[in-house]
């Protein structure tokens, strides 16, 4: 299937990881829908995910409002229909410790038993009509929705916050295209994204696109 074209869905700075510009399938797996999904995680001008650091930071969890993405508004990559929308998952203390990461990674095997909503966390789908496909905004918010299924969304329009629900090691934006609803049965869509400002990860000027994907570990803002 040919690419599906986004705007990104927030303002400010944000850094892209698991790109499939680096690889495909881009999370190491074809399950759900996410062979060509990419993950974003808000950074400050300084690029830290989060301006806190001290003894939590290397032995424990950490609450998700030290990180500086947790809140921060999300919106409507594309013009379409909203076709489902799930809230009520909890957002869960963040891990960048060792100590912390291991065992939440030990049970990564019970939460893909949970089901989807265990995985996608609060998430909403929506329906692009030019492409039929679907597109996901996944690990959102508890309580930040603002949308509801039926509703037709223009592309740049809120639709929640970035939380960490699911299964979701630090406040982010998990984003994919999928070519089915039903994540269960879904195969993943290339994507791209148009009109966005880039910063390479091993440094350099800053890249102004008409169209591509996020290298991995580039800083990326809407031009």
């Amino acid at each position: 299937m040919n690419s599906v074209t986004l705007r990104l869905p927030f303002t400010g700075r944000w850094r892209a990881l698991n790109s499939p510009a680096r690889r495909v399938p881009s999370h190491g797996s074809e399950l759900f829908g996410e062979s060509h999904a990419i993950d974003f995680v808000a950074v400050d001008e300084a690029g830290r995910t989060a301006r806190t650091r001290d003894w939590r930071t290397v032995l424990a969890t950490e609450p998700p409002e030290r990180f500086v993405g947790f809140g921060r508004p999300i919106l409507a990559p594309i013009a379409g229909r909203v076709v489902v929308v799930h809230d009520g998952e909890p957002d869960h203390a963040a891990r960048r410790s060792q100590l912390a990461l291991l065992p939440y990674a030990l049970g990564q095997a019970r939460r893909v038993g949970q089901g989807i909503d265990a995985i996608a966390g609060n998430h909403i789908i929506l329906h692009e009509p030019d492409s039929g496909t679907y597109v996901a905004l996944v690990h959102l918010r508890a309580g930040s929705l603002t949308v509801r299924p039926g509703n037709e969304v223009v592309a740049g329009a809120p639709l929640g916050q970035c939380g960490n629900s699911g299964n979701s090691t630090q406040p982010h934006l998990h984003l994919q295209v999928m070519d089915a609803l039903d994540l269960r049965l879904a195969r993943g869509v290339p994507l791209l994204f148009a009109d966005f400002r880039e910063w390479p990860a091993w440094g350099g000027r800053v890249v102004e696109h008409d169209s591509g994907i996020p290298a991995e570990g580039s800083v990326v803002t809407p031009a």
